[in-house]
């Protein structure tokens, strides 16, 4: 039996579209969130798959959130023994920051579904199902890129998006796995960031009512293989 674990950071950032491959692929996938009394007894070795999800936080946030260190030097240890490792969004900056690389304010908060520019490495990964696909961004921070990985996609705003090591690492700045989560109108209750972004929550409900479940799958579809490459 193969175990997976999820590393929530906030509620309304779950697993969503990934976690039907991610089961197919036969993982049996339990989660943790950081403010489970438990977390700070975390295995990061132990499980066969780590996801790490998203979150409002910055990594540089230790202060107001202490778990942050520690998560991180699980996540280090975990990195350096190459075990499967997949990051979304606070999740793929944390792996960078993990990587010993520095997450830091992007230029702008870009926010929305718009499509990725994929490297002649993206084409020729997983990451080739999302190719002209709107995928969901909803990020202010950004990350020097780690070394001795593979930059697989970037957006005008945001040179890295995504970028991989070897087989074993995805980390990912978009939401691939959002689109048809009903946690979304959660996301769009931050009003203030919405406009900080120059759109508005219209624009968003619409976008995701017309590109959702499209990405989902482009997502499931990335996911799929990248999962069947660790075998």
């Amino acid at each position: 039996m193969k175990k997976g674990l999820i590393i929530r950071h906030v509620p309304y950032e779950g697993i969503a579209g990934f976690r039907a491959p991610v089961e197919q692929a036969g993982f049996v996938l339990d989660r943790i969130d950081v403010a489970d009394p438990e977390f700070h007894a975390v295995d990061y070795l132990a499980p066969d798959l780590l996801v790490v999800m998203g979150g409002p936080m910055g990594v540089y946030e230790h202060a107001d959130h202490p778990w942050i260190p520690r998560e991180l030097d699980g996540l280090a240890a975990r990195l350096d023994a190459g075990r499967p490792t997949l990051g979304v969004c606070f999740g793929s900056q944390m792996i960078a920051a993990a990587l010993g690389k520095r997450v830091y304010a992007g230029p702008v908060k870009e926010v929305g579904y718009a499509p990725l520019r994929l490297t002649a490495a993206g084409l020729a990964s997983p990451l080739r199902h999302l190719a002209e696909v709107p995928i969901l961004h909803w990020h202010g921070d950004t990350f020097e890129l780690p070394d001795d990985v593979e930059l697989l996609a970037s957006t005008e705003a945001y040179p890295h998006q995504v970028f991989r090591r070897g087989r074993a690492l995805l980390a990912l700045q978009c939401h691939a796995e959002m689109g048809e989560d009903p946690r979304f109108d959660a996301w769009l209750e931050n009003v203030d960031y919405i406009a900080e972004a120059g759109t508005d929550i219209a624009t968003l409900r619409a976008d995701n009512d017309r590109h959702g479940a499209h990405a989902v799958a482009a997502g499931r579809r990335m996911i799929t293989e990248w999962l069947a490459e660790l075998d």
